[in-house]
């Protein structure tokens, strides 16, 4: 098991699909590590979380299209924690997509380096960034087509609406700034490497950018602790053909149990998301076929 990047010219959005089609999942899990929520007989202490992400990856893995470290919470254990990250990173299965959620955002040149360092440096497959800056701060991250950029469109937080709803022009007409960067996106998607990323406690402006980006992969945080619905996600967010949704959930699978079953009950919840996802998924995409 050992994840080391892309070797292919394949867009990022097409190896999504690809990974997609060959797990028959929407989910992926995120890796925001906790050392304050280990479970019994998992030290908190850099072996212990080495050996608590690596068994939720191999506990998942086969039920999983991505997974999604959360940089932060790597990121606050110092050094040992970016030496976690690349441990880890390693052991995930060839064929799953990697994202790294950074979000990103800053002028070219350092958003350059920013891209060589989750690209090259720890090899994954996609990150997060944010547009405020605009479209050269994100461009850097789209050089190669084989990695994916995912732009923060409409965030699950409530703190959402300060600025992400407000109307602005745009084009001769009115709409809200998420909007305009759902249009922005597609216009940027030459390589097919775009996404967007919208979440999962907005189900109408998921729907709304799904419109407007029929193309792109959408990463939909905010199901389970922040009470997005996972089946919703999927009916709203995915593509016509049932790809490019990628419904994240963190919380509910990696701290599902504390006692020493951790590993099952991750599973277990794991497995729930994922085929309540892919049912309500062929039932809602078999209904437009046969209308």
């Amino acid at each position: 098991m050992t994840n080391a990047g892309t070797s292919t010219s394949t867009p990022f959005t097409q190896r999504l699909r690809q990974a997609q089609r060959a797990s028959d999942s929407a989910l992926c899990v995120g890796l925001d590590i906790d050392p304050s929520r280990m479970p019994v007989g998992i030290a908190p202490r850099r072996q212990g979380l080495v050996r608590f992400l690596r068994g939720i990856i191999e506990s998942t893995a086969d039920l999983v299209c991505a997974y999604k470290p959360n940089l932060a919470f790597f990121e606050a254990l110092g050094a040992e924690g970016w030496s976690i990250l690349h441990e880890v990173l390693l052991s995930i299965p060839d064929g799953l997509i990697t994202i790294a959620d950074g979000k990103r955002g800053d002028i070219g040149s350092t958003a350059e380096r920013y891209a060589a360092a989750v690209f090259q440096e720890l090899n994954f497959d996609a990150i997060t960034v944010n547009p405020y800056q605009g479209a050269d701060s994100i461009e850097p991250y789209l050089a190669d087509q084989t990695r994916g950029a995912f732009i923060l469109c409409k965030t699950s937080n409530p703190g959402s609406m300060d600025f992400q709803e407000l109307l602005c022009r745009f084009a001769d007409t009115e709409a809200p700034l998420f909007e305009i960067v759902a249009r922005k996106a597609v216009a940027l998607d030459v390589l097919g490497n775009v996404g967007l990323v919208v979440g999962a406690t907005y189900p109408e402006q998921l729907a709304r950018v799904r419109a407007l980006a029929p193309h792109q992969p959408i990463l939909i945080p905010g199901v389970g602790t922040q009470g997005g619905d996972a089946a919703e996600s999927i009916r709203k967010g995915a593509a016509s053909d049932g790809t490019l949704a990628i419904v994240n959930v963190s919380r509910q699978v990696l701290y599902a149990s504390s006692d020493s079953n951790w590993e099952t009950i991750a599973r277990s919840e794991a497995r729930g998301l994922r085929d309540l996802m892919r049912n309500d998924q062929a039932e809602c995409f078999e209904g437009k076929s046969a209308g």
